[in-house]
């Protein structure tokens, strides 16, 4: 009789720990609410971070509007490692217009769960102004929502764990929350925001083979400055090639735009000299910080 045939049943742990050891398996473990991650000894100083999460009525950010906020606060010492988590904070707020169907089958909120909802506001201020930085896995979609409904807290720092680290190098495929948990071994529920804010926790505090946690390469990357290029008045027939780039069309303002890292600056203006304007005008390069990034402007 094999190892395996000899485990009780019933022992789940026994099981998964003998599956884990097997080429032919991998194990996937359900996420649980944690308090920290790491001992509670502190590499050097401590920071304050706040996951965020939300789900909306749509994808405007001028006209749909936040039904659900969840918000968790965690203390990460020099090393990025996270060594104190605080309690969850989840509000459910009433749109007052009847939710699409596509909304309620995504997120599972209803029309009827959501009536007389209200955001705390004082509260959800409190906590995101203490914060260092804030953290969220698609910040260019959360941040102008969140500066709208909260005005208050414009002008902080934030990060995007989907778009910052380079998670290739890092050694994982794709970008998706639940895909990347996934590849570090956990699973759980997703398309509700207080269970995306604890994925998001637990990969921040996932040790890479480097020995760095994913919050310490996020962290550091956010912590660079970038420039925002703004092709203005650039030429009609441009418009081609500065898409394939990847410049994104402003309509509100009428230009093309797109970030660059400081490092790409030079061969980014020799590109748009050569390519773009031919000697006839130039772009203009505005410095970004964490708390400009994934401003709607």
């Amino acid at each position: 009789m094999d190892a395996m045939t000899t485990l009780c049943l019933d022992d789940h742990a026994s099981a998964a720990q003998a599956l884990a050891h097997h080429p032919d398996y991998r194990i996937l473990r359900r996420l649980v609410p944690v308090d920290h991650f790491h001992t509670p000894e502190a590499i050097g100083m401590t920071r304050v971070g706040v996951v965020l999460d939300v789900e909306t009525t749509g994808l405007d950010h001028e006209h749909d509007k936040i039904i659900e906020l969840a918000i968790q606060r965690f203390r990460f010492d020099d090393a990025g490692r996270i060594v104190q988590v605080g309690a969850p904070r989840v509000w459910r707020e009433d749109p007052e217009v009847p939710l699409d169907p596509a909304i309620v089958k995504l997120t599972g909120l209803t029309n009827e769960v959501l009536a007389g909802q209200t955001i705390d506001e004082e509260m959800a201020v409190h906590i995101l102004s203490s914060a260092d930085l804030i953290v969220a896995h698609n910040a260019g979609f959360d941040r102008p929502f969140v500066d709208r409904r909260l005005p208050a807290i414009a002008g902080k720092a934030w990060a995007c764990s989907m778009a910052e680290p380079d998670w290739l190098d890092l050694g994982f495929d794709g970008r998706a929350l639940a895909h990347l948990v996934s590849q570090c071994g956990w699973f759980y529920a997703g398309h509700r925001a207080e269970n995306d804010i604890l994925a998001l926790l637990y990969l921040l505090a996932h040790d890479l083979p480097d020995g760095e946690t994913v919050l310490a390469k996020l962290a550091e990357r956010s912590g660079r400055q970038s420039y925002r290029v703004n092709a203005i008045d650039a030429p009609f027939e441009a418009k081609d090639l500065l898409k394939a780039r990847g410049y994104r069309w402003n309509a509100a303002m009428r230009f093309w735009s797109r970030e660059i890292a400081e490092a790409d600056m030079q061969a980014e203006s020799e590109w748009l000299m050569g390519e773009v304007y031919t000697g006839y005008g130039e772009a203009a390069m505005i410095p970004v910080s964490a708390c400009e990034r994934y401003t709607k402007a």
